[in-house]
């Protein structure tokens, strides 16, 4: 049995897991904001930002300075005391640091092109900042570890298919403790990329409702530590798979999301009926939420609780799997109130196959919570997060 020794995340909804299930239960998500220095035409666009002070990045690493990093940072001091006890458990070469992401630091080279644009000089640019693999090979030279660390980009289930990744890892023997998760901050290329498909929203999105524009999207961090060690709460199954149907577009029937969903399943021993809640990927484009809500009623019928949860967050792109797990785990530890979908600016879309999406907040009546992400060229990943009895 893989356990959730430790969580931590920072998103729009606050910087502390404190802060974030107030907010969550109260469906207030402080970072939600209204900004016009996103879209290449300056118009304005809401976005999901995390607000308040991140921690530096040491010297000793600047070559890995990005907001991404210091989002990590701050997951990580979260549950710091935990990685600590691991670290002094454990051989430094048996800890594996998996990480999702869509981003990097590619922000910091959005800046550094233009400052060449305007010839400026700007002496405190590096690559690393913006590659890929940067996130996780920079908190593992943070950490000091020296087991598998490697970063994973599969756009919107990154940081799922890095939680996957960790718990194979420990089942494999080939690890004792998994840090995983991921960071996305916010950036222009995928905010005008979306926009060029139209896909985002400017206002503020609306999963299932009728006249849902698209995404909103959004910043943020979130760090499990996966471990063997007997705890409250465990991963009870996961599942994923590739249906590679289009670059953008989800499979019409949701095939694959279908078989991510059933693999977690099996692979957990449960039956649909046994989930309390489902934290659903509702981006609220158009063809996401028509499939998801089908695939969904088919498998789960209408009486398993669910609702999407990135109207509070924002799409954090590469860090949306381990923020919406956390999230799950979080109302399960705290005994949270499911969060409902809010349709209060526009009237659900009664035209959508008929799920058991929330229209009030509801007590959890059973301490088993999926959650699932469906990624651009058919990547789907499904997680599963309960008590163990």
């Amino acid at each position: 049995m893989i356990f959730i020794s430790a969580y931590g995340m920072v998103n729009a909804l606050g910087n502390n897991l404190d802060d974030i299930a107030h907010n969550l239960s109260m469906a207030h998500a402080p970072g939600m904001t209204v900004s016009t220095q996103w879209l290449t035409d300056k118009s304005p666009l809401v976005v999901g930002t995390v607000t308040g002070e991140l921690p530096t990045i040491p010297p000793q690493l600047v070559a890995h300075q990005s907001r991404n990093n210091r989002l990590l940072l701050a997951a990580l001091a979260q549950i710091k005391p935990q990685v600590t006890d691991i670290l002094a458990t454990y051989p430094s070469s048996r800890i594996a640091v998996i990480l999702g992401t869509s981003t990097s630091g590619l922000d910091e080279g959005d800046r550094y092109l233009n400052d060449c644009h305007q010839n400026k000089d700007n002496q405190h640019w590096h690559y690393a900042q913006q590659e890929l693999g940067d996130p996780a090979r920079f908190l593992s030279q943070y950490l000091g570890t020296q087991g598998p660390a490697y970063t994973i980009s599969t756009a919107c289930s990154s940081s799922g298919r890095a939680i996957i990744s960790g718990a194979r890892l420990i089942n494999a023997g080939l690890v004792d403790a998994a840090i995983v998760g991921g960071a996305d901050s916010l950036s222009r290329m995928p905010i005008n990329g979306f926009d060029s498909l139209a896909s985002l929203s400017k206002q503020r999105c609306q999963p299932f409702a009728e006249s849902r524009q698209g995404i909103t999207i959004g910043e943020g961090a979130g760090l499990m530590l996966l471990t063997r060690q007997p705890g409250n709460i465990a991963l009870l199954g996961f599942g994923e798979s590739t249906d590679a149907y289009h670059i953008s577009a989800p499979h019409p029937e949701g095939k694959g999301a279908g078989v991510a969903i059933n693999q977690a399943l099996t692979a957990a021993k449960l039956d649909p009926q046994d989930i309390g809640y489902i934290n659903l990927h509702g981006t609220a484009t158009p063809l996401n939420d028509e499939v998801e809500s089908s695939v969904i009623q088919h498998i789960f019928g209408e009486t398993v609780p669910c609702s999407s949860t990135k109207h509070l967050t924002g799409h954090t792109l590469g860090s949306a799997s381990i923020i919406e797990a956390n999230l799950c785990a979080l109302i399960l530890e705290r005994n949270l109130p499911l969060p409902y979908q809010d349709f209060t600016d526009c009237p659900q879309d009664k035209t959508l196959t008929p799920c058991g999406l929330l229209l009030n907040s509801q007590p959890l009546n059973q301490p088993r919570l999926l959650s699932t992400s469906f990624a651009f060229g058919g990547n789907n990943t499904c997680l599963i997060i309960g008590t163990v009895s």
